[in-house]
């Protein structure tokens, strides 16, 4: 097999609905992005990964993937500025597909990112999903695999890694796909997507949430209301969902409601936690009314950036 190289990208994206109370879960497209290279070939022996940093706003040092639980394998790759960064999702990405199509596992990825790791705002899903794109392209197999089936297999290798608790398919469709969705996350369904145009202010502390760590006990307490919130996002009303979500699990998961409670004075129907924090995204109505928030969050005080994106409706694969 000669060597080849193939290129991915995907976005990030924001919580409507956090799956892991009741395993449905709703999240919407950021127009922040991952991208992936990856070479194959069987002169290059293994699979190894390396994850380039971005510098984003004030300096700051971004990567694509989230630490992986102790003991998970891979060849370590080198991130400038992070000489201990685990590439062992993407590495496994890689290997998924490699297995898939029966090639041998000899390859080499490579990601760059937009998105803060450790975030909340699907750095882990966005990797999977560029990645996999990438060696599909690499090997001229995307034709080969419908997309939700390619989504699914970034899904299943994150819960495997262990940065997912629940394969966080939400979050790879909104990744992928673009758009609003809703999901089945037992079944790895997705249930719901619409596209609609606008914005979202999101506010990105300095400290790190790493999903492995959230206490999924005290998340799950709170289930029956999560469900109430589901049902709103079933109807089309991200808005309310999105809100009831966030007050949900800033209370299960011991964050502050403040950026929430700030964002809807300055008249923004929804707003959440995303993820398992420590970031919050809203969705705002109007460039005004997003300086409007820009300015009360950055009026808290917190060591946080705050950022401006587009809703990303555009399908990545």
């Amino acid at each position: 097999m000669v060597r080849r190289k193939g290129y991915g990208r995907a976005s990030g994206a924001g919580t409507i609905i956090n799956a892991i109370a009741t395993f449905k879960g709703a999240a919407f497209g950021l127009d922040l992005w991952t991208e992936a290279e990856v070479e194959v070939g069987e002169d290059l022996h293994e699979v190894r990964g390396e994850v380039e940093g971005v510098e984003g706003a004030e300096g700051a040092e971004e990567r694509a993937v989230e630490e992986a639980v102790e003991g998970a394998r891979g060849v370590r790759g080198e991130i400038e500025g992070e000489p201990s960064a685990d590439t062992s999702l993407i590495e496994r990405c890689v290997e998924a597909v490699l297995r898939r199509f029966g090639f041998p596992p000899s390859a080499f990825v490579r990601t760059r990112s937009e998105i803060p790791l450790g975030s909340g705002l699907k750095s882990s899903s966005a990797a999977a999903n560029a990645t996999i794109a990438a060696t599909l392209d690499a090997l001229g197999k995307k034709d080969e695999m419908d997309v939700l089936d390619a989504i699914r297999l970034g899904a299943l290798t994150a819960k495997e890694v262990g940065v997912s608790i629940t394969g966080a398919f939400d979050d790879a469709c909104a990744s992928m796909l673009g758009g609003f969705v809703v999901t089945d996350n037992k079944r790895m369904l997705l249930l719901k997507r619409e596209e609609r145009e606008g914005l979202a202010l999101v506010l990105i502390p300095r400290e790190k949430a790493f999903t492995a760590e959230t206490n999924v006990r005290r998340a799950r307490i709170v289930a029956p209301w999560v469900a109430l919130a589901f049902e709103a996002a079933m109807r089309g009303e991200f808005e309310t969902a999105m809100t009831l979500n966030g007050f949900l699990y800033t209370a299960a998961l011991g964050f502050s409601a403040e950026p929430m409670l700030v964002a809807l004075e300055c008249g923004v129907k929804g707003v959440s936690l995303s993820g398992t924090g420590p970031s919050y995204v809203a969705l705002v109505e109007s460039e005004e009314q997003a300086r409007e928030v820009e300015s009360a969050w950055n009026a808290l005080g917190w060591d946080a950036e705050v950022r401006i994106c587009k809703i990303n409706n555009e399908c990545s694969y």
